[in-house]
């Protein structure tokens, strides 16, 4: 009886941080004028309180049809959050894979310190670390490109603290039957390290493009041409006389970000599980 109670109390509890999410979904399907009246009060310039429907009253998929077919731009800013994140999870796969397998796998002088400071740098906010990125970028002429959000977000250290925890829970004799069995370092790192690590490595990846795909500040700081744009700072934009084809983006810009999670969301919690083991 106290299973199923509480059961009902997580679904209730559930239903009620998806209820934005379908007000989206729904409030995408609403029609210009339901939506002027719905949202002026809040948005606009009048007064009185706000008046939501959750269901429309008279559907309509104008605003996906618009937005699709008849705004070129919202492709340019959907395609360089794409680039964006694809360079930067490409990058972070040859950066922070061997990094975290270096940690978990030899033995150094200064490594905890070394980890340590990796730690410390995955703690600070990007308000700390704004301002020696800027002055970096710019003295190697990066800013207003890409590249001013990609490299930074490719060295980043969080990958490397969830991937070591992932290698760090391989069991030594595993390394230890190889070498014994003639395999090199580079083969050992192929053969037993990506395999039985790639909980670790796929829950990075899914975890780095939920975060990357809503980047906000880093493109607002470094890119002034709003071409260079990507999706996150393109819903911004919009006003109340476009609310409906905000909603659509808005549900457009979800579903990579629900299909990604949906995909990886096994090997998340596998990644999570490995990542609180302790040593």
């Amino acid at each position: 009886m106290r299973i199923k109670v509480f059961r009902f109390v997580l679904f209730i509890v559930g239903l009620l941080f998806c209820l934005p999410i379908l007000a989206v979904i729904l409030g995408a399907l609403k029609s210009d004028r339901e939506l002027m009246t719905a949202l002026l009060p809040v948005i606009g310039a009048g007064g009185g309180k706000i008046s939501w429907h959750l269901l429309p009253l008279y559907p309509t998929a104008k605003h996906f049809i618009k937005l699709l077919f008849y705004t070129p731009e919202f492709f340019t800013v959907f395609w360089n959050s794409m680039k964006i994140v694809a360079c930067i999870l490409a990058g972070q796969l040859f950066v922070a894979v061997p990094a975290a397998f270096g940690f978990a796998k030899f033995s150094f002088r200064g490594k905890n310190a070394l980890f340590m400071a990796y730690v410390i740098l995955m703690l600070m906010p990007f308000s700390v670390m704004m301002l020696p990125s800027y002055l970096v970028l710019d003295r190697v002429n990066l800013m207003n490109t890409h590249w001013a959000v990609i490299l930074p977000a490719v060295f980043s250290t969080f990958p490397v603290f969830l991937m070591y925890r992932g290698f760090k829970a391989i069991p030594k004799e595993l390394y230890e039957a190889a070498r014994i069995d003639g395999a090199g370092e580079w083969q050992i790192f192929f053969t037993i390290g990506l395999p039985l690590g790639s909980p670790g490595i796929l829950s990075a990846l899914v975890l780095g493009f939920l975060e990357y795909w809503n980047l906000v500040e880093q493109p607002l700081a470094f890119l002034e041409d709003p071409s260079l744009w990507p999706l996150s700072l393109y819903l911004p934009e919009i006003h109340l006389a476009k609310a409906g084809m905000a909603l659509a983006a808005s549900v457009v810009t979800l579903l990579p970000a629900v299909f990604v999670f949906f995909m990886g969301q096994d090997y998340l919690e596998q990644g999570i599980v490995a990542s609180g083991m302790k040593e």
